[in-house]
């Protein structure tokens, strides 16, 4: 009996490696149409043209339009944010969106959007690199990230494929792993932390991470009074099930660590990432970026001990008592976490959150919730054609 349960202990973890493998690659398709998107922007001339056009770049800083931000290097995501926000909008002629990637992924997604209009809202793509301010002097801790060996270690290491199984739960493995997404590390999952030196003429804006779908008219955000806090976000610690809605300080941190046991209260609250309205005006007159870099600095230096790598665990400090709690109806999460979610739920919420490894673009996403991500996705076109994206 117990090596049956050993057997069946072991297979249930394989699976959860697997998951984790298949999660954190790229289909060949998304690469290919990168790719393709690449070789278009060095041959044609449209793929290269401005954007926005120059008689529009006004717009870029007019805080009489609704700003939302995007960063990600993943086309067809991107693709699918802009898309479902602006066909879900009442005025779409107000959406002003701005897209920022990597250095490696702009040309592509500059072409996508040159070749795919979505008018009458308006698209800049900026690439990292065009940010002047993006320097290792005002991004220190990314040095440190990038370069910190105990890093390397947790995402290269075996420490977690050669866990001791008998003393780990299943459910403690996956977090483990899903610790270990390389995104992690990516200045791209941390840039949301330096909007207001990023876009210093810009008040308010909406910001969105590149696995959520819009299905609601977003544009009310702007009129949500804040009370004088930076952060409008949806509180994850309300609801019943244990993977998403129902998360407090203690589900992020190790309270046996003295400075966080010193300074945070476990049955604080936690908040959600993904669909944020920040005021800019208002986090300007704080020191949030400076507190998440001086805890990143801390986890490092006691070697990844007060939690596990994330770019939520800092904000939840950086952010403490400048967070203003919207309705839950703006945001659902879970999308790429349970397999049991309500259709009719799903139906309701304005913006839906793939969070998660069951990503909509993944073999491992869920079929039932797949529909509506792919709804916005057009598979007529030919580059997602001759890349073979297509509708499962």
């Amino acid at each position: 009996m117990e090596k049956l349960e050993r057997e069946i202990r072991e297979s249930k973890f394989a699976e959860l490696m697997n998951k984790h493998f298949a999660a954190s690659s790229i289909p060949k398709g998304i690469h290919c149409l990168s790719l393709r998107l690449t070789d278009e922007y060095s041959s044609n001339a449209h793929a290269r043209k401005q954007l926005p056009p120059p008689e529009l770049l006004p717009l870029l800083s007019d805080n009489s339009y609704h700003h939302f931000i995007l960063s990600t290097d993943n086309i067809l995501a991107a693709s699918v944010v802009v898309t479902s926000t602006v066909q879900s909008s009442v005025k779409p002629e107000k959406i002003v969106f701005h897209v920022i990637t990597d250095k490696k992924t702009y040309a592509g997604m500059h072409s996508w959007f040159a070749l795919n209009p979505v008018t009458p809202a308006v698209v800049e793509i900026k690439g990292i690199h065009q940010f002047d301010w993006l320097t290792r002097e005002n991004v220190p801790v990314l040095e440190a990230v990038e370069n910190q060996n105990g890093i390397r270690n947790y995402y290269h290491g075996n420490h977690v494929a050669g866990a001791n199984l008998s003393d780990t739960s299943p459910r403690k493995f996956a977090s483990k792993l899903q610790a270990r997404s390389p995104k992690y590390i990516s200045l791209l999952n941390h840039l949301r932390i330096y909007l207001p030196e990023l876009f210093p003429n810009l008040d308010k804006v909406v910001f969105l991470d590149d696995d959520v779908v819009i299905q609601r008219d977003l544009s009310p955000l702007w009129e949500i009074d804040l009370e004088g806090k930076v952060n409008g976000a949806v509180e994850t610690c309300r609801g019943e099930d244990d993977w998403v809605m129902s998360k407090h300080f203690r589900n992020y941190f190790n309270f046996s660590h003295p400075l966080i046991a010193r300074n945070l209260d476990p049955d604080e609250c936690a908040w959600a990432y993904g669909m944020n309205i920040f005021d800019l005006v208002a986090w300007r007159r704080t020191n949030i970026k400076d507190t998440y870099h001086s805890w990143l600095k801390e986890n490092l230096k006691s070697n990844l001990t007060m939690w596990k790598l994330g770019t939520l665990p800092p904000a939840l400090i950086a952010f403490k008592g400048l967070v203003h709690p919207i309705d839950p109806s703006w945001h659902m999460l879970g999308l790429g976490y349970q397999n049991n979610t309500s259709i009719e739920s799903v139906k309701k919420a304005a913006v839906i959150h793939y969070n998660g490894q069951s990503k909509p673009w993944l073999q491992i996403g869920f079929e039932h919730l797949r529909p509506f991500w792919t709804k916005y996705v057009n598979y007529s076109n030919d580059f997602l054609r001759n890349c073979h994206i297509l509708e499962s």
